[in-house]
């Protein structure tokens, strides 16, 4: 039997803009080698570095080798968003100690690989400050000319309670509307295009709206309405021409599982930052797969967490597509070695071991 067990663990947090920061998990093994993580959007950074300071203790010692039984010790479904982002952030970081040890890819140990790279589509929300649709159509159009083939824009933030409740398409709505209208026109019928809602609709409010779209051709609505009413998703993805994402908020198999039953979705959008690492995105895409839905994950990231996403789809024959965080800093690629492979929108899987990547030192990035 294998072993290597883990001497010490940090943590540290990059800020990245308005919207949050990258945290990232360093596991020190007793050889002397170090794994990589990813624990960022835990919803309060202080938290989970102290969570993952509490867990040291239990932590140090550790066999990386016994990832399985590492998970039924230490991710337990009734604790909330941050504990389970501290938790994932370290698995991470001992899949990559394993194949480092082992001198292999980390999708050679899931399974080995269903593809050579991974299609992404790029999220340009968080680039997108000019909220106008003038604005959105930029940057899409900008990522369209740098490569991707599908792009992301959640342009319904401006939809309140109030605007759901007249049952209506309100002003905001139809400036929703006419952002996505405005991608459309600059990048043409041929790139996919999606469209987040972030769960600001109700079942009967998106399908006037989806009706609205009707002739775009979207690649999918996303989070049409809240995953408290699973009947209401259901209801929803019957009533709309589109397919329906969502997903992106739940963590365990037990809410994967009502949600693939119930709701009738077409793709799920769990976040290796969130559902227990590499372990926990890969079970989630076995129960997918068992309903025909694919798997196309939540990631509006750093560059540990999509490689960590990358070499656990690489090994799920039911993956669909990849979120990437467009146009966010421009100093990402300083960040790992070696830098992010994206060419005609698509992601190449590294045969390195482990993850595939090292962190090059933090320390003019750090806040």
């Amino acid at each position: 039997m294998h072993t290597l067990k883990i001497k010490n663990i940090e943590t540290e947090i990059i800020h990245v803009n308005h919207r949050g920061n990258w945290l990232f998990v360093k596991l020190h093994a007793e050889d002397g080698t170090t794994g990589i993580g990813e624990a960022s959007h835990g919803r309060d950074d202080e938290r989970v570095k102290h969570l993952i300071d509490t867990l040291k203790p239990d932590i140090i010692g550790v066999n990386v080798f016994e990832l399985e039984a590492f998970r039924r010790r230490f991710f337990r479904e009734s604790e909330g968003h941050t504990y389970h982002t501290a938790f994932s952030g370290i698995e991470q970081a001992m899949w990559d100690l394993v194949g480092k040890a082992l001198d292999v890819p980390s999708y050679q140990l899931l399974g080995s690989k269903c593809r050579n790279r991974i299609r992404l589509y790029a999220n340009i929300n968080r680039a997108t400050l000019d909220r106008s649709p003038n604005g959105f159509a930029r940057n899409a159009e900008q990522a369209s000319a740098e490569g991707f083939t599908a792009i992301k824009c959640a342009p319904f933030d401006g939809v309140s309670v109030s605007d759901v409740s007249k049952g209506t398409l309100t002003s905001a709505i139809r400036l929703g509307i006419d952002r996505i209208r405005a991608i459309r026109a600059a990048i043409g019928s041929e790139i996919d295009l999606m469209v987040d809602c972030h769960s600001r609709f109700n079942s009967g409010l998106i399908i006037q709206t989806a009706k609205a779209l009707d002739d775009l051709n979207l690649f999918w609505i996303e989070d049409p309405v809240p995953l408290t009413d699973l009947d209401a998703v259901a209801h929803v993805s019957q009533s709309t021409s589109m397919p329906i994402a969502t997903g992106e908020r739940l963590r365990t198999l037990t809410e994967f599982d009502q949600l693939l039953k119930r709701g009738r979705v077409d793709y799920i959008l769990p976040d290796v930052k969130h559902v227990g690492g590499l372990l926990g995105l890969k079970k989630i895409a076995i129960l997918a797969e068992t309903t025909n839905v694919k798997v196309t994950p939540h990631n509006p990231s750093g560059p540990i967490a999509t490689a960590a996403s990358v070499q656990c789809m690489a090994s799920v024959p039911n993956f669909g597509i990849l979120e990437y965080a467009w146009g966010e800093v421009d100093w990402r690629s300083t960040l790992v070695d070696p830098p992010e492979q994206i060419i005609d929108g698509f992601i190449e899987l590294s045969t390195r071991s482990g993850l595939g990547i090292s962190l090059k030192s933090l320390k003019t990035k750090s806040s």
